[in-house]
């Protein structure tokens, strides 16, 4: 590998970990805002995701790069196209915490009304997903990659129970029907950043050991 193309990836693991910060703290922030009712957290989120999409673009640019004047094989290819998996799936999830704090600002113009479901222990295992799922990215942890996998199905678990709780208490509460399916809409943003959080985790995967994963589950 010549030393143009090593300061290169450096480089570009450096925007990765930068990027990955900046997500992480959008999501944060966002199931912050909407346990607290702060609409001036969820408005700066809003505001703030055109830097994450900033950054998603030169990382993409980046990798491009680096392919077209490189062409690198072998473990430094399969850490470009994994890279460039992962920034999709980094701003997907962005965008979702953008939902979140969208929801915020709505549910915020009406009275407070609790969720009928266990939205703070899944926006925590979501969060946990999600920093671990980064964790793996940095340190190059496959085994770290594969514990993420292993906690998408309790998030999968708390969102499909979410469905008949909050259709029961539409029904004892129909006066609270839009807040109600706003916070619903909330739990299935969650579940999809775990989704995401899976994503990346398996293209850590890929990354260190050139082993797709993504279709185990269907197996035998």
């Amino acid at each position: 590998m010549s030393i143009l193309l090593v300061n290169e990836i450096n480089d570009l693991k450096k925007k990765m970990v930068q990027l990955s910060t900046m997500v992480e703290e959008a999501v944060y922030n966002s199931v912050k805002s909407i346990s607290e009712r702060d609409l001036e957290l969820a408005r700066r989120i809003i505001d703030e995701d055109i830097k994450i999409d900033r950054m998603e673009v030169e990382v993409e640019e980046e990798c491009l790069k680096i392919l077209a004047l490189h062409q690198p094989v072998a473990s430094d290819l399969r850490f470009i196209i994994a890279v460039l998996k992962i920034d999709n799936d980094l701003e997907r999830i962005a965008d979702l915490a953008v939902n979140i704090a969208e929801s915020t600002s709505y549910l915020c113009a009406m009275p407070a009304v609790s969720a009928p479901f266990d939205l703070s222990s899944m926006s925590q295992k979501v969060k946990v997903m999600l920093r671990k799922a980064i964790d793996a990215l940095v340190n190059l942890d496959s085994d770290l990659a594969e514990k993420v996998l292993e906690l998408d199905d309790e998030i999968d678990e708390i969102n499909n129970a979410m469905y008949d709780q909050v259709e029961k208490e539409i029904k004892r509460n129909p006066d609270k029907t839009a807040a109600l399916i706003s916070l619903a809409t909330t739990s299935r943003h969650l579940e999809r950043i775990g989704d995401h959080a899976t994503n990346i985790a398996e293209d850590v995967i890929y990354m260190i050991e050139g082993k797709i994963v993504r279709h185990k589950k269907f197996e035998g």
